[in-house]
């Protein structure tokens, strides 16, 4: 929208100063590091997170389902999750998964619920759209998305009543908590700062530019590239490493051929099972010459003779007498 008002009032050759302030809360602004709005939506999640944590663990086998927003990017349910340290399983935009085999979201929550006996999950509203779909736009003109926090709970609901395990879901769709919230000190010093910045750049003559923190210090970037693209999860980055150990989930690198969707994750076709292999016996190496010891003050019996016989004139081996005549060719003496 800004960038579309700065390209008119400079083809009309208006005397206009266009300056943007990254107010998205979904963080997926590129270039700067944070967008206005973003720690407030994380705060927010976080209570929709305890709540859920709550709920899940005053039942036997209790599963909170939290859905929090991200269309395309995951920023706000990665972090609240890393925040809460509750969370069991976080399913963004940017990692696609499976839900049925080995390695699989299934499998991951029946683990939980065995050892734990309660589960914590955070989906963003953009995950998953492959496995459902939705036709049209929304009043913002963008694409429809299908309710994926609907989907994920009827498919562990079917799941488990395959299993016949006994078990409660809860589901916590907290949006509008999240962005009808106050904004908190944090985002109001920050939203100051833009205001601030963004006067700068008017009154010194810029125009089609955008306020934001880069590396640390506030700059001017032209809307042009910061509109260029997202900024989206990398899951190669540290941030979703470290989510990973919070979580204990899987990464869904691979998804396993032999499984069908409409199974259990745990339930593997038989006809396709290999048993495994026994671990080779590889034999134990040959114990080392065992060494006998000598102390210091122990001398070997070889060199305790030759010791005496030296010192001693009576321990002197008797010399052999001498054969004379024994020579080549001469008479051996009688």
């Amino acid at each position: 929208g800004a960038n579309a008002i700065y390209e008119m009032c400079r083809a009309r050759g208006l005397k206009v100063a266009v300056a943007g302030i990254p107010k998205t809360i979904d963080n997926d602004v590129s270039i700067i590091d944070r967008s206005f709005g973003f720690d407030t939506a994380v705060e927010a999640a976080q209570r929709a997170i305890a709540a859920a944590h709550t709920e899940a663990r005053s039942t036997p086998n209790g599963i909170g389902l939290v859905k929090l927003m991200g269309r395309h990017a995951g920023w706000i349910a990665m972090n609240s999750s890393l925040a809460a340290r509750d969370v069991d399983l976080c399913l963004i935009p940017e990692v696609d998964f499976y839900m049925h085999g080995p390695g699989g979201v299934m499998e991951h929550i029946i683990n939980r619920l065995h050892t734990e006996k309660h589960v914590v999950i955070v989906v963003a509203e953009g995950a998953g759209q492959n496995f459902v779909s939705k036709s049209g736009t929304d009043a913002s003109g963008n694409k429809a998305l299908a309710d994926v926090g609907l989907w994920l709970a009827d498919q562990i609901k079917s799941s488990l009543d395959k299993c016949k395990m006994d078990y409660t879901l809860k589901y916590i769709d907290p949006t509008y908590m999240v962005r009808a919230v106050p904004a908190n000190a944090s985002d109001n010093v920050y939203c100051t700062v833009l205001a601030q910045a963004a006067v700068h750049g008017a009154m010194a003559g810029l125009t089609g530019f955008m306020v934001g923190p880069v590396n640390g210090r506030h700059a001017w970037i032209p809307i042009t590239q910061a509109v260029a693209k997202s900024k989206l999860v990398d899951p190669a980055e540290r941030m979703w490493g470290r989510l990973l150990a919070s979580t204990g989930q899987p990464t869904f690198k691979k998804r396993p051929e032999n499984v069908t969707r409409t199974e259990s994750s745990y339930l593997i076709k038989k006809s396709t099972v290999k048993p495994a292999a026994e671990p080779r016996r590889v034999a134990p190496p040959p114990a080392p010459p065992a060494k006998h010891e000598t102390k210091s003050n122990v001398v070997p019996t070889r060199t305790m003779e030759t010791t005496l016989s030296s010192s001693n004139p009576l321990l002197k081996p008797k010399p052999q007498a001498r054969q004379e005549g024994n020579e080549e060719g001469s008479p051996i003496s009688m």
